[in-house]
């Protein structure tokens, strides 16, 4: 099979696939240039209220297909900072689900989502180091934003894997599970942000990653939205809420 990105939508969750068996799921020049407009589509689909993404098989990503680099670095650096833009801005709750490497590009790619699952034996790194390639400043602040400086300094200047335990007690994942237990974890999580209000995620996504200056727009749209009281009332009369609000309507 030709390296890809595939996806699919099962109950209001977008899965997205990083599929190249041959490189342990390592992203091509076509793959990184594919996923900002992959994940703009479902940004506006709204029967999507959450996104998975995850590698095929035993790995979720390990990193930037070299032979890609050969001709020129700057364009595959330029291409993999506008796909981990787009991930990190993506409206609705993000998730990695990660097996195996997840290194260089792949974890650029899982420090862009908002929540990580991870499975015992799963390996982290980031890389460039190793390349001579200077990590771009906004990836690097947004790796410092969740394991800490020091963590960061430690990851960027040996370029060494971590395992998952090490990724757990640094901030790096959320949750580490057996062998086995990722996917149905995974379903169950994304279950239940499915279930929440979507105007109240919105929102803290923006705020937690200090995006500011929207204060007013996100009070006028509880306002009109009519989640708060939807929210309100299925808590009085003990039922699960029935939230309308839609990032993919708000305009």
């Amino acid at each position: 099979m030709e390296p890809q990105l595939s996806h699919q939508v099962a109950d209001s969750v977008a899965t997205v696939v990083i599929r190249h068996a041959a490189k342990r799921n390592a992203m091509t020049t076509a793959m990184w240039r594919a996923l900002p407009p992959l994940l703009d589509g479902l940004a506006r689909d709204p029967g999507v209220r959450a996104l998975v993404l995850t590698g095929e098989g035993g790995t979720f990503c390990a990193g930037a297909d070299i032979s890609t680099l050969k001709g020129s670095p700057e364009e595959a650096q330029s291409l993999s900072a506008a796909a981990e833009e787009a991930l990190a801005a993506f409206p609705k709750p993000t998730l990695a689900a990660v097996r195996g490497h997840c290194v260089g590009g792949g974890a650029q790619l899982a420090v862009a989502c908002d929540l990580r699952l991870a499975e015992e034996g799963a390996l982290f790194g980031v890389t460039p180091a190793k390349l001579g390639v200077v990590y771009l400043a906004s990836s690097t602040r947004r790796l410092v934003s969740l394991v800490g400086p020091a963590t960061a300094k430690y990851l960027l200047f040996t370029g060494e894997l971590i395992d998952a335990g090490r990724a757990l007690r640094t901030g790096l994942v959320d949750e580490v599970l057996p062998e086995g237990e990722l996917d149905k974890r995974v379903a169950d999580l994304t279950r239940v942000l499915v279930s929440r209000s979507q105007l109240t995620q919105a929102a803290a996504k923006e705020f937690a990653d200090g995006r500011t200056g929207r204060e007013a727009h996100w009070t006028a749209q509880a306002r009109g939205s009519g989640d708060t009281a939807e929210g309100v009332a299925a808590f009085l009369e003990r039922r699960q809420p029935r939230f309308t609000w839609s990032v993919s309507t708000s305009g």
